[in-house]
């Protein structure tokens, strides 16, 4: 059974579809990887995982469960976690006290009991030594680093990762590839939409590619991103060149 399956979902925005019945599943460990130009649907898709989005058919299911009806909230404390492509971090706040929102909040507990993990949580992530920082005057890289943080204080089952390494220089994505590394050895299940293609697959299994609303290749990441289909429509290059 797979961890997380998106089945038929449809959605559009007037005229424009973003989705048309998408077929998706995640098994349990899996890192999966989503590619596809802008405007292709990639995020809204995530937003109708997570409970921010409507969609207008089909419908969302965690580890065999219906979620589609079920407020954010309550995806979050079934273990369903996201991160943004544009952080947004409580900028008045320390980079602590994201952590602790994020972990009582995600797990429906109270705030000191949740001190010792988000300790080390930030630590793992690189942001023990900036604990009292106001997350407001952090750099891009520790900016996403809190961003991924916030979203592994909740305990996630499935996190969905949203072009985290946009931004990034190339020694910083390395650190990212590396520490994203580090959550899958966790057990953490993981869908990954990014426009850096090399640092998404040294992560993932399997990568799909999302275009106009409709998945048009799955498979071995290496593969796929060879696919002449996949040139001439995600890279704008044509198939015959």
């Amino acid at each position: 059974m797979p961890i997380l399956a998106f089945e038929k979902i449809a959605k559009r925005f007037g005229a424009v579809v973003v989705a048309q019945e998408i077929n998706l599943a995640l098994d349990e460990g899996e890192a999966l990887g989503i590619i596809g130009p802008n405007g292709a649907g990639k995020t809204t898709l995530f937003g109708i995982a997570t409970g921010t989005v409507a969609p207008d058919g089909g419908r969302v299911l965690l580890a065999g469960t219906d979620i589609t009806r079920l407020s954010p909230d309550r995806r979050c404390r079934l273990g369903l976690a996201r991160s943004f492509q544009i952080p947004q971090p409580f900028g008045g706040m320390t980079v602590f006290e994201n952590a602790v929102v994020a972990a009582a909040f995600g797990q429906g507990l109270r705030e000191r009991d949740v001190y010792a993990a988000c300790l080390e949580i930030l630590d793992r992530c690189g942001l023990a030594g900036k604990a009292n920082r106001l997350a407001g005057s952090l750099t891009l890289i520790d900016r996403k680093r809190l961003e991924l943080a916030r979203a592994l204080a909740t305990k996630p089952r499935v996190l969905l990762l949203d072009e985290v390494a946009g931004g990034l220089t190339e020694h910083e994505c390395s650190s990212l590839v590396t520490l994203i590394w580090e959550v899958r050895e966790t057990g953490v299940s993981i869908i990954w939409i990014e426009h850096v293609v090399h640092a998404l697959i040294a992560v993932v299994d399997r990568l799909a590619v999302l275009h106009a609303g409709a998945i048009i290749e799955s498979g071995e990441p290496n593969v796929v991103i060879r696919s002449p289909q996949v040139a001439e429509i995600y890279l704008g290059i044509a198939a015959d060149a």
